[in-house]
């Protein structure tokens, strides 16, 4: 498993962490958010706020 790093609070840096450790690393948002510590709804919700929304097909954030 990845180690616990701080995801960033910028949105634009985010969706880059997010998407790249859900290619790498994680095969579906539950599982990284649970090994970074952070609430599920809380990425969804600054990522749709800079219109991206999370595709559980592509695991990644459009």
């Amino acid at each position: 498993m990845g180690e616990k790093t701080m995801l960033p609070k910028d949105p634009a840096m985010l969706l880059s962490v997010v998407n790249t450790k859900l290619r790498d690393q994680y095969p579906s948002l539950r599982e990284l958010c649970a090994a970074e510590g952070v609430e599920e709804a809380a990425v969804s919700a600054a990522l749709d706020a800079i219109g991206y929304h999370y595709d559980p097909v592509q695991n990644q954030f459009r």
